[in-house]
């Protein structure tokens, strides 16, 4: 007799949440495969979003069925892309979390944090990709250099970019 088959865990948010809110919650999820980000952090901030109110780390383990360190990942994450802020309450020790709403500061966050460590790990590409291409040992086809010199131009002017981008969000 064949081995039984075994079934694949398919996430499923916690029926605590209302309708609207698993919808804004897997629109968060979705955005942030586009990003590359765990699922957890579409969720988290989905949450916050949704809810509008403050919440600690607990109620985001109970509230979404998560575990606490996918919580405390996805809460690293988003706080480092400045995308929650955090305060506290006299007397208690937890801190609570809430939403950034604002585009502008979404952004920043997201260009200071994300975008720039892409940018950096180029960097790095870029330069072994060089290193290769100009060996003459590598059998690189010819004007192979001359596009990766075009890519390493298109860089440049991303890198060029990045303080124009920050300015007009200051706006």
């Amino acid at each position: 007799m064949p081995p039984a088959k075994q079934a694949v865990p398919v996430k499923v948010v916690p029926t605590s949440l209302g309708p609207a809110e698993r919808e804004v919650l897997e629109f968060f999820v979705h955005l942030g495969k586009y990003l590359s980000l765990p699922r957890s952090v579409g969720e988290i901030y989905g949450f916050l979003f949704a809810t509008g109110g403050k919440h600690t780390l607990d109620d985001l383990v109970s509230r979404l069925g998560i575990s606490k360190g996918s919580a405390s990942q996805g809460l690293r994450v988003l706080r480092g892309a400045r995308a929650v802020r955090v305060s506290h309450h006299p007397g208690d020790r937890k801190d609570y979390y809430e939403a950034e709403v604002e585009l502008p500061s979404l952004l920043r966050g997201f260009l200071g944090d994300h975008l720039t460590v892409k940018l950096d790990h180029a960097d790095q590409r870029l330069g072994h990709l060089r290193e290769v291409v100009e060996d003459p040992r590598s059998g690189a086809p010819d004007g192979l250099a001359d596009r990766v010199d075009r890519l390493h131009s298109w860089h440049k002017k991303a890198r060029r970019l990045m303080p124009l981008v920050s300015t007009f969000l200051k706006l």
